[in-house]
């Protein structure tokens, strides 16, 4: 899922385990996850086991997996693949991480249990750089948004993010990650740019695997960033960290869900599954920041996403900024695709114009 993969090879490496990352998500791993998925299942699924089952060829010996609780079928999840795992002969140690059960505690005996290391003091440790490499990662994503949308040559910023990347993956303490944070930003900062180039600001948010993971979203952030959209992710890794990990006294201000459910009134009063009240909540923050527009993205048969889109008629009642839904799964067409994306950009374009002339 996006590049959750340095977070936790950083922690467990630093725990003395042997991380084994899959090569990365691609078309065959696609192939591979449908073929041994249950037909109606969402891309998110898919995709997992398709990293599982090559990473299990590529020699690893154990899986982590996160469950979660609620409607979602997140939730079903770990049962159902090591199910097909079990099914297709792959008898691997198999490690449950129910985060939302006791959190915090949950995620020490986790790590216990996969690394072998039973040192409080070096798991605290450890997760302390982890959780540091998740919002330094997430900086990183906003600072090449900017530089993307303004960019002179196309790719130039990638190019450079890319190397940030593999610097923060190799920071193993505080100090180098602190050094390798500045040098990537150094990197992405020597990107030519274009400072009278027409530039939208548009929030991202729905599912939070499919808003992270550039090839389930067929790389959205690239072609926006190429029609000059600065894109900002409502659903980020640091948000879902703050939630499901941070203990609350130990938290700077409101969490992303605390704050989606202030915004979701009166739309959504509850909670639905999956990353629903965040999406709904999303559109109304975001139409109350004056943005120029929101794209939600939702795996196809996505229940709890199949509910907030049925609430945004009304919230464009309501006057909510312009909103393209993208529902995604494996038959999703590239050419149709571009060229939704070109229609909105064009659309909210053309809006921006005629709300400046009548100011």
């Amino acid at each position: 899922m996006g590049t959750i993969y340095i977070v936790v090879s950083s922690l467990i490496k630093s725990l003395g385990g042997e991380v084994v990352v899959p090569p990365k998500t691609s078309k065959k791993t696609l192939s591979i996850g449908t073929k041994y998925s249950p037909e109606a299942i969402c891309l998110p699924y898919k995709l997992l086991l398709g990293n599982y089952i090559e990473a299990i060829e590529s020699g690893a010996e154990a899986i982590v997996m996160i469950s979660s609780p609620g409607i979602c079928r997140l939730g079903e999840y770990s049962k159902s693949i090591k199910n097909a795992l079990d099914d297709l002969g792959y008898h691997i140690k198999y490690v449950d991480v129910d985060l939302y059960k006791g959190k915090f505690m949950e995620m020490i005996k986790g790590l216990k249990k996969i690394t072998g290391n039973n040192n409080i003091f070096h798991i605290i440790k450890s997760i302390h750089l982890a959780v540091s490499k998740v919002f330094v990662l997430d900086n990183l994503d906003n600072v090449l948004s900017y530089y993307r949308a303004r960019e002179v040559n196309l790719g130039t910023a990638e190019q450079a993010y890319k190397k940030g990347l593999r610097w923060v993956d190799d920071a193993l303490n505080k100090k180098e990650l602190k050094e390798a944070h500045k040098k990537a930003i150094s990197e992405i900062k020597k990107t030519e740019i274009d400072d009278k180039r027409e530039v939208l600001n548009v929030d991202l948010t729905g599912e939070i695997f499919m808003v992270l993971d550039s090839f389930s979203n067929q790389n959205l952030e690239r072609e926006l960033g190429r029609l000059g959209v600065q894109t900002r992710r409502s659903m980020s890794l640091g948000g879902w960290v703050k939630t499901a990990l941070i203990p609350k006294f130990l938290r700077k201000g409101k969490t992303h869900l605390e704050r989606s459910y202030e915004f979701a009134k009166p739309y959504l009063l509850r909670d639905i599954g999956g990353d629903a009240i965040e999406s709904v909540g999303d559109i109304a923050y975001a139409t109350k920041q004056g943005i120029d527009g929101i794209i939600h993205l939702s795996p196809f048969t996505c229940m709890p996403e199949i509910m907030s889109q049925n609430i945004f008629p009304a919230m464009r009642q309501d006057g909510a900024l312009p909103i393209l839904a993208l529902v995604l799964d494996e038959q999703t067409g590239r050419a149709g695709f571009v060229t939704r994306l070109e229609a909105f950009v064009d659309l909210m374009r053309r809006r921006k114009r005629q709300l400046s002339l009548a100011q």
